[in-house]
């Protein structure tokens, strides 16, 4: 079935990201910013997901959620949303229910007739779905355009043993990321493992990719624009930019108990330690990282993920060593679960975030003014990581081992004091200025607002090809 088109009615899009909010956040955020250009949203989601989606998206009359129901299937507990509740191997399967659903996102297609259609990485089938009903697809990538430039090109294809992944894919743009380290390469391997006999991440991405009217992607030329360009020519098709959706002001007051103990404490001193809601450290990770923060001699907040399936008080009392807890109390505080952060990166005292490299997490430290000390854990953060420090020089890399990725207390330390003591000396110096740079071009809404005018201009001449 065929849908008609007016070319003077209102722009409506559908937003179907991948049920992680790591995901899901970025196209909510573009849904916002689209919204105050007219554009009408369709967003759809879990019902799991929904609450926490209404709690962010404007809902206006030019914006609704619609509920997708996920199929059951062996090994995939009922009533599982999204992949903050699942273990990895239930994330897979999850991928496997999601191709499972073409039918009813047909269905709902045919009905709301949208111009475009948003959608993630996983959805590799929606591009032919689409146009069979006439509607145009734009694959919108939430990761930074440096992965996908070194790794979710046809150049990747036929070269991605550990030895091929630590260097980047022919005709890669002469920037100062020149090779990976063995274990960032490892990681890197997953993208092209098939399970349960199911596309990889790599074969989705390539089919999104190739089959899309157009591939859009969460950056901005100031930041990435060889990466940008790299992609555009593997794949010879628009590439469309958001801007990297620097987040509103967070509303409301930070909870009064870390207001108080942030207050304690001079401007810019405090280290706010953080992994994002679904990176989860290992024993010896937290342990060596407890133990840096301590070395520093500077207070600190660290959050740690746990389990949603495991006791917190266990888990703590078995990773950080023996005695910590005591030695730091007047200055440190270790919490697990969710916190404010927007809200404590915004607080006077808080100088340094100390982080997985996650793309939304680090504009969120540049426009907070907190210098950014990076500890990358596992994929894409590994090249968000390699941009920050060595293509905008505006933060510092935890040294690490070549082959495994250990690192140590004196790492830790190390890193923290490159931009929280030593700033008269380089590359302190160089960091911090870089980091008032990129701050300044941040906060800059004029040239953010001007992304998002021209995106819903793009799309619109795109409706006319």
């Amino acid at each position: 079935m065929e849908i008609s088109r007016s070319s003077d009615e209102q722009l409506h899009v559908v937003m179907f990201p991948w049920f992680a909010f790591g995901h899901i956040s970025p196209f909510v955020q573009l849904s916002n910013k689209l919204s105050v250009h007219g554009v009408k949203v369709s967003f759809f989601s879990a019902p799991g997901n929904i609450s926490r989606i209404k709690s962010t998206l404007k809902l206006t009359s030019k914006a609704q959620i619609i509920p997708l129901q996920i199929p059951q299937i062996e090994g995939l507990p009922p009533g599982l949303d999204s992949t903050s509740d699942m273990t990895p191997a239930m994330a897979e399967l999850l991928k496997q229910a999601l191709d499972l659903m073409q039918p009813q996102i047909a269905t709902l297609l045919s009905q709301l007739k949208p111009h475009f259609v948003f959608f993630d990485f996983a959805q590799h089938w929606l591009p032919k779905l689409a146009s069979q009903l006439n509607i145009k697809t734009l694959e919108f990538s939430v990761f930074s355009a440096i992965s996908g430039a070194f790794l979710m090109v046809p150049a990747r294809r036929n070269n991605h043993t550990i030895d091929d992944m630590t260097k980047p894919p022919n005709g890669f743009p002469e920037t100062r990321i020149t090779s990976l380290k063995e274990f960032e390469a490892r990681d890197f391997l997953y993208v092209f493992k098939n399970f349960h006999g199911n596309p990889s991440v790599y074969d989705r991405a390539m089919e999104c990719n190739n089959s899309s009217t157009a591939i859009v992607i969460k950056t901005c030329l100031e930041m990435e624009g060889p990466y940008v360009d790299f992609i555009k020519n593997q794949f010879q098709k628009p590439v469309l930019l958001t801007g990297p959706l620097v987040p509103e002001p967070p509303s409301g007051e930070l909870e009064e108990k870390w207001a108080k103990w942030l207050d304690k404490f001079p401007a810019k001193s405090v280290i706010f330690c953080s992994f994002g809601s679904e990176t989860f450290l290992s024993n010896d990770q937290i342990k060596e990282l407890a133990l840096g923060l301590e070395l520093t001699g500077l207070p600190f907040f660290l959050v740690l993920n746990i389990p949603s399936n495991a006791d917190a008080e266990t888990e703590l009392d078995r990773a950080l060593p023996e005695g910590f807890m005591q030695r730091v109390k007047n200055k440190g505080v270790v919490h697990t679960g969710w916190v404010q952060q927007q809200l404590i990166l915004a607080h006077s005292s808080v100088g340094c975030y100390v982080f997985h490299s996650g793309y939304s997490s680090i504009i969120e430290g540049l426009i907070n003014d907190c210098q950014l000390v990076l500890l990358s854990i596992r994929g894409d953060q590994f090249l968000n990581s390699k941009l920050v420090s060595a293509d905008m020089r505006a933060g510092v890399e935890v040294n690490r081992r070549e082959d495994d990725g250990h690192f140590g207390k004196e790492d830790i330390m190390e890193a923290v004091k490159t931009v929280m003591v030593d700033v008269n000396k380089e590359p302190g110096v160089s960091i911090l200025a870089n980091h008032k740079k990129w701050r300044e071009f941040l906060l800059n809404g004029e040239i953010h607002n001007q992304y998002i005018a021209d995106l819903a201009k793009e799309l619109k001449a795109l409706l006319l090809n």
